[in-house]
Order: C-alpha cells, then sequence, then structure tokens
C-alpha cells in the first residue's frame, strides 16, 4: 500500500470491491496477497497434511484443548428468571448461529484457533468457519489439526481484508453473524468498517504486559516473563512496577518501562491507568492486591503463574483487551458467543396494578399511541369482582 493511501479509504475499497462482486473479488486478492488462486474451500485430500504433525505435539494439543474445555465449562450460563407478583422477568440464552474465526498467516499461531473455538462450541455456536490465509498454497497442519480435533470443517484458504469482506458479505459462502480473532492492521480496519454490518470480537492491538512486584520473586524470572510478550513484536510494550531497588535495576533493559515506587499500592494505582492486558503480581501475598485491580485484562498471581503459561495450558482464555481498552472491555468468555434475551411474561394483576406508571412516562414524551397500547386493554378480573 502506498504511504500516500489512507488505510481507511484502502480497505473502504477492497470492502467495497467484495461487497459488488462477492467471490470474483475476494479471489483476486488472495492471488494478489497470498500469490493463490485455487480453491478457497479446503478440499477433502487437503486436511490429511494436520495428521502429519509428530505425534508428541498431537497429544501435547489435545490435552491444552481439553484443560481450556473444563475451565471454559464453568462460564456456561443458564437462564435467569425471576416470579415477581404473578409475573415472570429475566433473561434467556441462545448461542449466536454462525460465527467466523480468523486466525493469521505469517507465523502461524495455532493457539489463538483453540482459544476462540473452544468457548464458541461450548456455547452452543451451530456452525463455525474458519478463514486463514494460505502459506505456498498450504494451510499450517497445526491449525488444520486443530479444526479437525474440534469438529470445525468449513475451512477457508483466504486471509487479510479479503477474509473479513468473505465472512461479512458471504462471498460464494454463507455469511455469519460474528467475527473473532485477531489480525494486523489491515484486518483490524476492515473489521472496524464491517462493525454493524457483522458482530466482532473487539479490535486487537500490540500485546503487552504489566508486573506489580516487591523484593520476593527472582529477578530473573520477573525478566524473563516481561521480555516473554515483547516477543510478539517490535510494538509489544513492558512495564515493571516495584518496591524493589534491585529488581528495577536488573530488569532496567532495552524494552521495559521501569518506575520503582514507594508502596505496592502506588503500583496498582498507576497499573489500573496503565489498564494492561495482562497484569502480574510477583509479592509476598498477592492475594492482598487483588482488591485493589480495576484495569486489567487478565491478572496472574504469585511467580508460578507466568503470561506464558496463560498463553497456552493454563486454561484461561489468552484473548485480551489490549491497548488500554480493559478499562471497559473484558476477556473472551463463553458470553461472548451466547445473545441474552430479555424475557418478561406479566400477569394480569402486575400489569393493571403499575399500568398508570407507563402511561404517565408516555405522557411525558408525549407518545399518545404508547399510552393507548397500555390503556387499551381491559380489566377482565375487575369487570368479575363488580
Amino acid at each position: 500500500m502506498s504511504s500516500s493511501v489512507n488505510l481507511s479509504e484502502y480497505v473502504a475499497g477492497i470492502l467495497e470491491d467484495i461487497r459488488r462482486n462477492g467471490q470474483q473479488a475476494v479471489k483476486k486478492y488472495g492471488k494478489k496477497f497470498d500469490g493463490y488462486d485455487g480453491s478457497l474451500a479446503l478440499e477433502k485430500e487437503e486436511w490429511k497434511a494436520g495428521e502429519e504433525i509428530p505425534r508428541e505435539d498431537r497429544i501435547t494439543i489435545t490435552h491444552v484443548i481439553e484443560r481450556i474445555k473444563r475451565h471454559h465449562q464453568d462460564q456456561v450460563m443458564t437462564s435467569n428468571l425471576v416470579q415477581r407478583d404473578g409475573s415472570l422477568y429475566g433473561l434467556v440464552y441462545r448461542p449466536i448461529k454462525r460465527v467466523g474465526l480468523y486466525v493469521p498467516g505469517g507465523k502461524p499461531l495455532p493457539s489463538s484457533l483453540i482459544m476462540t473455538a473452544v468457548p464458541a462450541l461450548i456455547a452452543g455456536v451451530g456452525e463455525i468457519v474458519l478463514t486463514t490465509p494460505p502459506s505456498n498454497e498450504k494451510i499450517d497442519p497445526y491449525t488444520l489439526f486443530i479444526a479437525d480435533y474440534l469438529g470445525i470443517d468449513e475451512v477457508y484458504k483466504v486471509g487479510g481484508v479479503q477474509a473479513i469482506g468473505l465472512l461479512t458479505y458471504g462471498a460464494g459462502v454463507k455469511a455469519v453473524d460474528k467475527i473473532f480473532g485477531p489480525g494486523n492492521k489491515y484486518v483490524n480496519e476492515a473489521k472496524r468498517q464491517v462493525f454493524g454490518q457483522v458482530g466482532i470480537d473487539g479490535l486487537a492491538g500490540p500485546s503487552n504486559i504489566c508486573v506489580i512486584a516487591d523484593d520476593t520473586p527472582d529477578p530473573e524470572v520477573v525478566l524473563a516473563d516481561l521480555q516473554s510478550q515483547l516477543e510478539h513484536g517490535e510494538h509489544s510494550s513492558a512495564w515493571l512496577l516495584t518496591t524493589s531497588r534491585n529488581l528495577s535495576s536488573y530488569c532496567n533493559r532495552e524494552g521495559i518501562s521501569v518506575e520503582k515506587l514507594g508502596d505496592l499500592a502506588t503500583c496498582v494505582r498507576k497499573s489500573n491507568e496503565i489498564a494492561p492486558e495482562h497484569l502480574q503480581i510477583m509479592t509476598s501475598d498477592p492475594l492482598d492486591l487483588l482488591d485493589k485491580v480495576q484495569n486489567a485484562g487478565a491478572v496472574y498471581l504469585g511467580s508460578y503463574t507466568p503470561t506464558a503459561a496463560a498463553d497456552y495450558f493454563l486454561g484461561v482464555n489468552h484473548v485480551l483487551p489490549t491497548g488500554r481498552t480493559a478499562r471497559f472491555s473484558s476477556v473472551l468468555t463463553v458470553a461472548d458467543f451466547l445473545k441474552p434475551i430479555s424475557l418478561a411474561y406479566t400477569s394480569q394483576m402486575d400489569f393493571f396494578k403499575n399500568r398508570d406508571l407507563g402511561m404517565r412516562f408516555a405522557e411525558i414524551e408525549g407518545m399518545s399511541k404508547h399510552r393507548q397500547s397500555m390503556e387499551v386493554r381491559i380489566d377482565e378480573k375487575k369487570d368479575e369482582r363488580s
């Protein structure tokens, strides 16, 4: 993309082309950006690639998936209905019918597929579509193995903006209701532009980590944890907030912002301003600080809960809010794949006892038809009593 071309306009042009010209446009951009002009849908024989990964890796992946399943099973939400004055009020939950999962290309990150697909399956999503860009005309075999293990059989070899267009507009395939998965700035911009026509999980930015520590943890361990998240890319960031002079000196390395503060309460206040994606609390009593934490995508306590472990095998989800969005958004959960539907089943007694409240509000807002809708009903039980 030329530096003179605005990112928003550039992405909008591709999306509009796909909206108008469907799969023909998707294939055009697949050839341009991925060097691929074959079938978009994964062919039957291509699934065999997933069987080629080492047996030890297949065992590792299945163990990780089962751990993540167990953790997310605890998030299952059931209908919450309350009876009051002969009426029934509350919420009922329904899974999103069809979702699209985007797995980035380049350096494959198959764990991102696990983290989005598992909660979708537990929520009861009926149709899951996977899109991922091919490399040398092939999809990463680890991603294929995971998809096969989880029963995802609708897979398309397409990435970038064109994948978001395909999922949104149904360019030759059935459109989805919501899109999940991280991507580069082009994918993020595409998700931003299609939001409203389709749901999105959020706009993922560079990874970041914040560690709050006193003088109890091993400096080498703290440094390793901070540097682990810098591995995600040049725009990733890391903060150390500590009361320890020794630790602050040891971790004062390239890419790490270090602050030595007077007490741990001040460290937490500073962390809340940062609103980190990952917050590790490595102190003598980490639980003592938990109540003070307001803004964080995930909190990991103690010296044996590194962010890297949470990224892979702990069972908690690693799809987290970045770029200070932890101030208003949260970790991906089963609830992101469910729609709460408000329910009310009002008794005749409850309705007529409180109808005047609604009728007066309708008058306040000048909504005469709203008032009429409530006024036109007849209290049959009152007629029986008269």
